[in-house]
């Protein structure tokens, strides 16, 4: 009885969860990521007492000042012979959306991606040192598990080189990025803007060569802009705004663990993009279910079940079964005579069957 009562509860709880969950993936849409975000944001610099790193030279930090810390940090680094003012529009729209974003200079205009790379790592050690500032109003408020790096053109080439040198690094955005003879064997989620018609670091020479080179185990995707220039990710306004909804949903995918964001990367932001030339990418969306719980007709038996359900079912049709999470664990097809679905293998808990659009709630008991 005790073992019964504890499954009622694991059952109850999980269906308020998943349906929390539902509720949550139905709001996130390509509409719903605005430019700007829904934060106000506010600003610090050196004057307000944050640290000035030895390798960069000057930083403004940009931050929410109504979103629910902890909050994820990212630093941004300029290119060749440039200013931050070239990528200074990444900072507000990125606070806007719940992140932190410190943009520095550079100690020489002429500096090379690997000394770009050290900028960007002293910045985020300026993070690390907000964190624990008493007097800065980002005080406690900033998770230093959460540290992204980016930048354009040779500052993106150093971005990459950044997740090189810091292993903990959870991600990088490059823009138009700039780097010769690559090395970049790391484990970073990585996202690459390139523009198809870049006289400065033309994609087949520099983009294109570093998604190559970062391991196949990496996460990563390449978004070639058509026709666009060495300047069409500057900001997130480039390719009709889908740079910064791409930048946006990456980060909340795998900075913040929001696999509803990977949705909309594969089915709205990707599929069928008239902005991209060209698009490359290895990741893969498993983590939610799409579909909601309906009042299906077809009948399913014995349920719980410990080693197979019977569908009760008169044509042929395509299954698909999921774990609570939304975890696709099992497909096949089914029949009025092909009717049974092992499910010995399974760990017990609640699961959901996908038959026709329509969802079976389904237990899993040992």
């Amino acid at each position: 009885m005790k073992k019964l009562y504890s499954l009622v509860l694991i059952f109850i709880f999980t269906t308020s969860s998943l349906n929390f969950v539902y509720a949550q993936c139905a709001t996130v849409t390509a509409a719903s990521i605005t430019n700007p975000g829904n934060y106000t944001i506010a600003t610090l610099t050196e004057n307000d007492g944050v640290r000035n790193g030895p390798n960069y030279n000057g930083a403004t930090i940009y931050y929410p000042t109504n979103a629910t810390p902890p909050y994820a940090s990212i630093a941004i680094v300029p290119g060749f012979v440039s200013a931050p003012s070239t990528v200074q529009d990444w900072g507000p729209f990125y606070a806007s959306h719940g992140y932190v974003a410190i943009i520095i200079g550079t100690n020489s205009l002429f500096d090379f991606p690997e000394a770009r790379a050290n900028a960007l790592l002293d910045a985020l050690e300026t993070m690390k040192q907000e964190n624990i500032r008493m007097a800065s109003p980002l005080f406690g408020k900033l998770n230093l598990n959460k540290l992204v790096v980016s930048g354009w053109s040779m500052g993106g080439g150093g971005a990459q080189r950044a997740a090189v040198l810091d292993n903990t690094i959870s991600g990088v955005i490059a823009l138009c990025p700039y780097l010769l003879a690559p090395q970049l064997n790391h484990q970073s989620p990585l996202l690459i803007f390139s523009g198809q018609a870049d006289p400065t670091a033309p994609p087949a020479q520099h983009a294109d060569l570093h998604y190559n080179a970062t391991p196949s185990t990496t996460s990563k995707m390449l978004f070639e802009v058509a026709n666009g220039n060495h300047s069409v990710a500057n900001t997130p306004t480039g390719a009709n705004g889908d740079v910064g909804k791409i930048a946006i949903s990456w980060l909340k995918k795998y900075v913040d663990n929001d696999d509803c964001y990977c949705n909309l990367l594969k089915n709205s932001l990707l599929a069928n993009n008239t902005q991209a030339s060209k698009i490359n990418q290895n990741f893969q969306c498993d983590g939610v279910l799409n579909v909601l719980e309906t009042n299906s007709k077809i009948g399913v038996y014995p349920n719980p079940a410990k080693d197979f359900i019977i569908v009760d079912i008169q044509e042929k049709a395509d299954y698909k079964l999921y774990s609570s999470t939304g975890k696709l664990v099992l497909t096949g097809k089914i029949s009025k005579l092909e009717n049974k679905i092992n499910v010995q293998k399974l760990s017990a808990g609640v699961f959901y069957l996908e038959i026709n659009n329509q969802v079976i709630k389904i237990i899993k008991v040992d």
